[in-house]
């Protein structure tokens, strides 16, 4: 089924915002993928081609994973019926409608032309001001893209309209989609339900706290792709550092920005595209619903331009860059100045944007001032006439049946209809004039003859006043397409404060003081951070949390961390990581210090599990993530791994790790590695650069007590898998006869006696009559195995 663009966009929760990305990609025979995705509500298209050097195509997987698309554009191939070969794995990944189109859609030369021609900017702003072969699979991806939302959904696309960006992943942090899971970036990992805080169980909740759709989105995508460049990363925390210490334009800002629509980045859109001429009945309802949209965002559009004076006087007290540039660029802006005098030319002053149905098809019904077309002020009086005599209905049907109660509610599908609550109704139970009776809750839902007639007479004036109104505009909105760059413009500076205010501001100011810092940003410095703390970890547990301290330098590049299970160092890792992502979004982070080198890529290995749609074990969906991280581990890297080759053999997960370990060291990226073998840190005694903490655990009466503090140098707790399997309520029965094995096992020298011990117990076992031969056959192999094991180590 054909979706219509200019439906009417639903009330969605911000927390999860919704996307309305249409994505193609097509790749070549050298792996090589081109991607193009085009984002309808913001009117803007990233081009994006790069050689995947996965084997799983996590490249690909961890941008569709930003983009989030509703649906996935690519080419047939006689491989793979989806048409996509390699990448198929990534697009399974992706909850988006797989949709194939012919190979002559992704033409390189038509996309070329269509960018050029569409794209707001010059080409050279975006590095594409000719034709460069280089770039032809992208190219190609946004002809099929742009092609298919223009056919599909029924609109053309306005010239020089469209926001286009050319790698914009180069200038920002890489990580990948598995990383982002794993250190719970956009969503938790399990939310127990009553166990753990909804709101809290991923960064990105805990920080939405924006007021708008587009502040919601711009935080995620922040999130997901953080920034690289440190001028710009100082200039929002230059903007957060006066806005915390300034209380008075904090609220000031915070109570403007409530008065901007939710949905402002959804005007944007309306005015990018052209509704393509359609034969037919101009009253149908895809027609009236397309007026309807357009005359919504006519009015949103007003009420945005007209909170402008405001928010240029609340901005005149800011002193930071970043508000004085928002303030020059958009408030004090003199196109702005005059797009609001047209539209106050003909929009009336009293109009504003409503959410409930009725108040909202009264006042885009009511939108173009009275006395500009005739016609419309005729249906005007027609729909108020209706209207009226529907409130008069319900007035009459109130006193002739007795219902002082009834209410005639007003719904978008079905117009006006009766609700009586179910205890108001008499014995004799409802008149024979109410009929299409259906109950809802405690309330019966009805309607009459006589308010169906009403309900179709009221709609068609409505109906009338929408196109009538809709030709009105036609001249103001002509004008506002020139200057549709303004509305870009608009749109991202408001997203943008929105996101820096009530999101970063509000969390900061909503803490203890002095228990969220700025960091701090050097060339070729360390990440240094001095008690920092888990920002979703220490909600939960606010005044039992324990604070650590991370240092990592070009002369101490790899931190092993050793520490028994549950001691904190996969809580640890993580929030090293979601420290550094908050820092490089511009935020405050959770520390009393915090420094950072700018790091373009975070790589981890952390969690643990088999991947049963990829036929992989726990093992090998280990290997895959780390051999993902060795070939895209850059000098600026910081690499988290936890526990790597533990679902192998102790000798294999060895020597794993210790090559990996080796390699990470040669390339001087910064290294968090935790793990259980103790052989792994004799590397300190080999490389200088290696340092060896641990977590401190006690043992108070013979069971252990967590400290969760992080302290230098080796320390090795003996046997504490067994001291564990006490806290998880082994039977006491099997944890002694475990502790017996243990005292014989760790001695290698009475392995023999241990296991001629097991041979007689296995003996003392066997003794009834059934079992006699049985038991002779096991005693028999087991001497035997002993026998060999004995010869071995005397040769």
């Amino acid at each position: 089924m054909k979706t219509d663009h200019f439906q009417q966009i639903r009330q969605e929760d911000p927390s999860v915002p919704s996307s309305h990305i249409a994505v193609a990609i097509i790749e070549n025979r050298a792996k090589e993928v081109g991607l193009a995705a085009f984002d309808t509500r913001t009117a803007s298209l990233h081009l994006s081609q790069f050689i995947e050097t996965s084997r799983s195509y996590t490249n690909t997987s961890t941008l569709l994973h930003y983009f989030d698309p509703v649906e996935i554009i690519v080419p047939p191939s006689n491989s793979n019926p989806q048409g996509l070969a390699g990448a198929f794995g990534a697009l399974n990944l992706v909850k988006a409608q797989k949709i194939v189109l012919a190979r002559g859609c992704f033409d390189d030369t038509k996309g070329a032309i269509m960018v050029k021609n569409l794209a707001a900017k010059e080409p050279a702003a975006f590095g594409l001001d000719g034709y460069f072969k280089r770039f032809y699979l992208c190219l190609g991806a946004a002809a099929a893209v742009i092609r298919w939302v223009e056919n599909e959904r029924g609109v053309m696309v306005i010239h020089h309209s469209l926001q286009v960006t050319f790698n914009g992943s180069a200038d920002h942090m890489g990580i990948d989609s598995t990383s982002v899971q794993n250190l719970e970036i956009i969503e938790s990992l399990a939310v127990a339900s009553g166990v753990l805080n909804k709101k809290c169980s991923s960064l990105f909740r805990m920080l939405n706290t924006t007021k708008t759709f587009g502040g919601s989105r711009l935080l995620r995508a922040n999130l997901l792709q953080p920034l690289k460049d440190a001028r710009t990363i100082n200039m929002r925390l230059d903007c957060l550092e006066e806005l915390t210490s300034n209380e008075e334009l904090f609220f000031g800002l915070s109570k403007v920005l409530s008065k901007f629509p939710k949905d402002i980045d959804r005007v944007l859109c309306h005015f990018c595209f052209r509704q393509k001429k359609t034969i037919g009945n101009v009253a149908d309802s895809s027609s009236t619903k397309r007026s309807q949209t357009l005359i919504a965002s006519v009015i949103l559009l007003k009420q945005a331009v007209e909170v402008l004076p405001a928010l240029a006087e609340i901005l005149n007290s800011g002193k930071s860059q970043l508000l004085t540039d928002i303030r020059d660029s958009i408030c004090h802006h003199a196109k702005f100045k005059a797009l609001r005098e047209r539209i106050i030319g003909v929009i009336d002053d009293d109009v504003l944007h409503a959410k409930a149905p009725f108040v909202a098809r009264t006042q885009q019904c009511f939108a173009v001032k009275p006395g500009i077309d005739g016609l419309l002020d005729m249906a005007r009086k027609a729909f108020c006439e209706t209207s009226e005599a529907i409130h008069i209905l319900a007035k009459n049907y109130r006193e002739i049946f007795n219902l002082p109660n009834l209410k005639m509610p007003f719904n978008s599908k079905r117009g006006f209809y009766i609700s009586i609550a179910e205890t108001d109704i008499h014995e004799e139970g409802l008149p024979k004039l109410f009929f299409q009776v259906t109950k809802q809750g405690k309330n019966i839902h009805c309607s009459t003859q006589e308010l169906i007639s009403l309900n179709v007479r009221n709609k068609e004036a409505a109906t009338e006043c929408y196109h009538r109104t809709e030709i009105c505009l036609e001249g103001l909105i002509d004008k506002i397409r020139e200057d549709v760059t303004l509305l870009t413009l608009l749109s991202e500076s408001i997203s943008l404060l929105d996101m820096i205010v009530n999101s970063f501001a509000s969390v900061v100011v909503s803490k203890e003081v002095g228990s969220y810092i700025r960091p701090e940003f050097t060339e070729d410095g360390p990440i240094a951070l001095e008690a920092g703390r888990h920002p979703l970890v220490e909600v939960l547990r606010s005044e039992q949390f324990v604070p650590n301290n991370a240092f990592l330098s070009e002369a101490s590049n790899m931190v092993l961390i050793i520490g028994p299970n549950m001691s904190g160092k996969s809580t640890y890792l993580r929030q090293v990581a979601l420290i550094t992502v908050m820092a490089h979004v511009g935020c405050f982070v959770p520390a009393q210090f915090a420094s950072f080198r700018v790091v373009d890529r975070i790589l981890t290995r952390i969690g643990s599990g088999d991947s049963p749609e990829f036929n992989s074990s726990t093992f090998m969906t280990e290997m895959k993530e780390t051999t993902f991280l060795l070939e895209n581990v850059t000098p600026r890297s910081l690499i988290l791994i936890d526990e790597l080759g533990r679902a192998t053999s102790s000798v294999d997960g060895l020597a794993v790790a210790w090559s990996c370990c080796e390699y990470l060291l040669s390339t001087n990226a910064y290294t968090i590695f935790s793990t259980h073998m103790h052989k792994l840190v004799e590397l300190s005694s080999l490389y200088p650069n290696v340092k060896v903490c641990h977590f401190l655990v006690n043992i108070t009466n013979g069971k252990l007590d967590f400290k969760f503090s992080l302290k230098e140098g080796y320390f090795s707790i003996p046997h504490y898998g067994l001291l564990l399997s006490e806290l998880a309520g082994f039977p006491q029965n099997v944890i002694e006869d475990a502790k017996k094995l243990t005292e014989k096992l760790k001695d290698k020298d009475s392995i023999f006696c241990f296991l001629l011990s097991r041979v007689g117990f296995e003996k003392r076992m066997m003794k009834s009559q059934s079992c006699k031969t049985f038991s002779k056959i096991q005693t028999r192999w087991s001497v035997l195995f002993v026998c060999i094991l004995l010869h071995v180590n005397v040769c």
